[in-house]
């Protein structure tokens, strides 16, 4: 199947993928280093990732397709040079991660490799049997693109290219076709260098290679639903969406390829570094008006405006207090609860925060009033 890895390969660049590599359709290379990592609990909240049956398909793909042979994986470049500092680290905007600034990465790669798995199924007079994942499937895929040449595992536990960063996105097409793998050349390393490990702020790092989710900024920010642990919230600046920090502090970064996809460009910078005011009066038809058909939509006004009341509580803008007071009564008890902490963090608001206490029968919240107050020497 030489002919047809080389006709797909050309496709795809076709399509917009920068690189494609095609591997085998075993077990991951590194299941057992995954199976350890969700065994001491270091998933989090994120339960699905732990499911019987998604550990199963995670270790054997016919689970996920009946006689798969072959990974067909793509990547698609998402950097964007970052506006001037002064933008991006005022205290009084949000910071998103560099992949969110432009439309949801699935749309864009779910459609291109559905075009490409139709291409294999044509070539194949229709005999190809597929399944398209973009960051959805049981799929380890950092170790399936590393095991079909795309990069190498850093220290960060992102894949690293050395000629493209780690910027990029990945999707995957498995397939009942036996192609041709993809040897992964020889590849350098981190060797030495811990730039990502000693800048993360939360220090989810506990050794190299291995990342504990539960104080990651993307996680807490993105996927953790609940209250954000007190000792965590300082550390994390004033993140809103993602973080990219243990990336650009990478060396390899520096040879990152600009995206040539314009659904992955800001608009402006309102997209990168909006400011946290605007955050913190969204509603539920103002939050879905301004992010819909942006990864940002996926996790709703409730966890927005929570991550945003984080970062105003660590923006020393005591100014923000004016949209924070409303939060108060918020019909969310975990608004209300982080807009508390942050009316704390500010020395702020001080009568509302007894108001709000004497009337608020959430524990939880009570519980952050009452700190926010005793944080202000008001209690």
């Amino acid at each position: 199947m030489d002919a047809l890895s080389r006709v797909l390969k050309e496709r795809a660049s076709e399509l917009g993928f920068p690189m494609l590599g095609i591997a085998p359709a075993q077990p991951s290379p590194h299941l057992g280093a995954y199976l350890h990592w969700i065994g001491v609990g270091m998933h989090g909240s994120m339960g699905y990732m732990a499911r019987p049956d998604r550990v199963a398909r995670r270790a054997d793909l016919n689970a996920v397709l009946p006689g798969a042979r072959s990974l067909v994986i793509a990547s698609m470049d998402y950097f964007t040079a970052r506006p001037p500092s002064d933008i991006v680290e005022a205290p009084w905007r949000g910071c998103i991660s560099n992949y969110a600034w432009g439309v949801d990465y699935h749309d864009v790669m779910e459609t291109r490799l559905g075009a490409l798995a139709d291409f294999m199924r044509a070539e194949t007079g229709g005999q190809a049997a597929t399944r398209v994942y973009v960051d959805t499937g049981a799929i380890l895929e950092r170790s399936y693109a590393w095991r079909a040449g795309l990069g190498f595992i850093g220290k960060n536990t992102m894949l690293i290219h050395p000629r493209r960063g780690s910027f990029f996105f990945l999707g995957e097409i498995i397939t009942d076709v036996a192609l041709a793998y993809d040897e992964p050349p020889a590849m350098p390393g981190c060797g030495t260098c811990a730039h990502c490990l000693a800048a993360c702020p939360t220090q989810a790092f506990p050794a190299p290679y291995v990342l504990d989710a539960r104080r990651c900024i993307s996680y807490l920010t993105i996927e953790y639903k609940g209250f954000i642990p007190a000792d965590l919230r300082p550390l994390m600046g004033n993140w809103v969406y993602g973080c990219d920090i243990c990336q650009e502090v990478c060396p390899w970064q520096r040879f990152a390829q600009p995206s040539q996809e314009k659904h992955f460009a800001a608009a402006d910078a309102q997209n990168i570094a909006p400011p946290l005011a605007d955050l913190l009066v969204l509603d539920d038809e103002s939050f879905a008006r301004r992010f819909l058909g942006s990864p940002i939509f996926r996790v709703g006004r409730e966890r927005l405006v929570r991550n945003a009341c984080v970062a105003a509580g660590n923006s020393d803008h005591s100014d923000l207090a004016r949209w924070l007071l409303p939060l108060l009564g918020d019909e969310s008890s975990l608004v209300r609860g982080h807009a508390a902490w942050a009316l704390g963090r500010l020395d702020a608001g001080h009568d509302a925060l007894r108001a709000a206490l004497a009337s608020e029968v959430d524990e939880l919240v009570r519980g952050e009033i009452e700190a926010a107050l005793s944080l202000g020497g008001c209690g």
